[in-house]
């Protein structure tokens, strides 16, 4: 399950933050699938775990948003990892038409339980 965090500038219109938490949990999937965890295009409630806060008085950045996303550790993943943020960068921008804005992937070694 990735976790994403999408921190944004208080500039930004509320209805460009709005398309980001429609096509941000499908895009994230894609963009960290593996055969670990693969992704079947069907996202469940709980498949993505994404938080929207805007910047803070005391927080410095460059950009207008960040979208930073932790997902699992895996070889296959992190294989690749660059082309995975940079193709997810690319979709965001196609299916949004967000240009300036920053994607930070992070592959911790980690483990998820849910009670399940």
């Amino acid at each position: 399950m990735p976790l994403v965090e999408v921190t944004y500038a208080t500039t930004v219109p509320a209805d460009l933050l709005r398309e980001l938490s429609l096509v941000l949990p499908h895009l994230v999937s894609l963009a960290v699938e593996c055969p670990e965890e693969p992704y079947d295009g069907d996202l469940q409630p709980g498949d993505v775990d994404l938080r929207f806060r805007p910047y803070g008085p005391f927080d410095r950045g460059g950009l207008p948003v960040v979208i930073e996303i932790r997902s699992k550790w895996f070889a296959t993943r992190a294989a690749d990892r660059q082309a995975r943020v940079d193709g997810l960068h690319a979709a965001v921008a196609a299916a949004t038409g967000l240009d300036d804005f920053g994607v930070y992937l992070s592959l911790p070694v980690a483990a998820w339980s849910d009670g399940d």
